[in-house]
């Protein structure tokens, strides 16, 4: 489990060398590891208190977790059964509680005759109380399986879900210039694009990126993942009206790696703990493309396991949800778009159960549609005074052509003349009649590369290799088809 230390080192706003400092001045003069940065100078105080008020704090009684004590029980008898689980330590590590609020359920599934005491195991040299499961036990666990197979950390209330929801909204973390430049980095990408983007993250409103195919969008998109640096936390699963939506998954959120620092310091950090019901990530990054149905946005229920899944702009919350080639997923451009319009205009979106009963949750992302299609073609007026900032991702001009071009060739070994890169952008222009797009340098220099090595000869524009490559831009159309588009027109 992350400590306090970790996370501050996560969030960056700490090092390592920080917090060994801090704890070697902790163990000759006491207090707390915040106190002893503060004092260090390593943070401020203001920095350190902010950096609390985000952390979910550890529940004191069962009462804090949100969750009846009932289903706390049942969760624990089927985490012990299905993991064949022994030691108090493995159950507190199963279920994510304080090891003094486990001990209190093990103490209920000992006087209802669950649990049988068998002695203690040596434990990094501590003694861990052993249990066994009784026949009852067994019972009691099957049955509850029946009743939801879920057996993951505890889960926490829906109300603490969306407070933590809008406490780590997206909006919260301000992004500047510096940064947005930064996560460009290795793009062509104009200081006036990085003043229209900047504005459009801040204010965490819809985001639109269009223009035709092959310049990017997908690149930038990508690229704004390095944007957020904060760390927030991510519940394993929350309960809805006694039903159990899993919401953490690995595939989604980015768990901050363990700093490291020295032995002493891993050693002797105190557990200032947070709930670790709640998992620091950092904020989720999540694109949908052609495969994104409506079904995809709503809850996914196992009818056999008995829980839900989380659907993915749920997953999104507190990051950045990227629908990429919108218009050409399995469902029509307006359904999906009707889907949106409640939470994109409102910031609250609702989810139904099976059961029929349905819930509220704050709609706190930043939602990002990117598409080589025709805006006006895909959304009528009224979505699209919706999507408050649209930016064109357009052609380059020929010097951020050539821009592009010189990089690529360096990056590929290739040497190039001034007479190479005019012949390339007459071929691609007017031979082909296309206009310059930022994917042809890589394109093009990639199949010179691949024609040189098949042909066994150094790496250099051969005409008749650049020929080759150009001439895959574009197929050429068949004279029965050239003169149906002719009568056509």
């Amino acid at each position: 489990m992350l400590r306090i230390g970790d996370l501050l080192v996560a969030a960056k706003l700490v090092t390592v060398k920080d917090i060994d400092a801090a704890v070697k001045q902790q163990i000759a003069r006491g207090g707390r590891l915040g106190d002893n940065l503060v004092e260090l100078g390593a943070i401020s105080r203001e920095g350190l208190e902010a950096f609390l008020q985000r952390l979910p704090l550890e529940p004191s009684t069962l009462a804090d977790t949100g969750i009846p004590e009932s289903d706390l029980l049942n969760l624990l008898m089927k985490l012990i059964y299905v993991s064949r689980l022994e030691t108090v330590s493995q159950y507190v590590n199963a279920i994510k509680l304080p090891r003094h609020l486990v001990l209190q359920l093990v103490q209920s599934c000992i006087d209802r005759m669950l649990l049988a005491a068998v002695g203690a195991a040596e434990m990094t040299g501590l003694s861990d109380q052993r249990y066994s499961i009784t026949d009852t036990g067994r019972r009691w666990a099957v049955e509850a399986l029946a009743h939801s197979q879920y057996s993951g950390p505890a889960p926490v209330s829906l109300e603490s879900f969306a407070e933590r929801v809008r406490l780590q909204k997206v909006t919260n973390e301000l992004v500047s210039w510096d940064r947005i430049r930064g996560s460009f980095e290795g793009l062509t990408i104009t200081d006036a694009f990085v003043e229209q983007m900047g504005p459009a993250i801040n204010s965490g409103r819809a985001i639109l990126l269009y223009g035709p195919p092959g310049n990017g969008k997908t690149s930038i998109a990508l690229r704004l993942r390095n944007v957020f640096s904060d760390v927030i936390y991510i519940p394993y699963a929350v309960m809805v009206e006694g039903q159990i939506m899993r919401v953490f998954d690995p595939s989604v959120h980015e768990v901050p790696s363990l700093p490291g620092g020295s032995d002493e310091s891993r050693a002797t950090v105190r557990r200032e703990g947070y709930d670790a019901r709640w998992q620091p990530s950092h904020r989720p990054f999540v694109i949908a493309g052609g495969e994104l149905t409506l079904e995809m946005l709503d809850l996914s229920y196992n009818a056999t396991a008995n829980f839900y899944e989380a659907p993915l702009h749920v997953k999104a919350l507190g990051g950045c949800f990227i629908i990429d080639d919108f218009g050409r997923q399995l469902v029509a451009p307006t359904s999906l778009l009707n889907r949106w319009i409640v939470p994109l205009e409102s910031r609250v979106d609702y989810l139904k159960l099976h059961t029929g009963k349905s819930f509220s949750l704050p709609f706190e992302e930043l939602v990002l549609f990117s598409t080589n299609l025709e805006p006006e073609d895909l959304m009528d007026p009224a979505f699209l005074r919706r999507l408050p900032y649209k930016l064109e991702i357009g052609g380059p001009t020929e010097a951020a052509f050539k821009e592009i071009f010189i990089k690529v060739s360096k990056d590929a070994g290739l040497e190039y003349t001034e007479a190479d890169f005019k012949v390339i952008v007459a071929k691609i222009t007017k031979d082909k009649g296309l206009k310059l797009a930022n994917f042809q340098p890589k394109f093009i220099i990639d199949q010179v590369l691949a024609a040189c090595r098949f042909m066994d000869v150094k790496p250099h524009f051969e005409p008749r290799f650049v020929d080759y490559s150009i001439n895959n831009l574009k197929v050429n159309r068949s004279d029965a088809a050239e003169a149906a588009q002719a009568h056509k027109g």
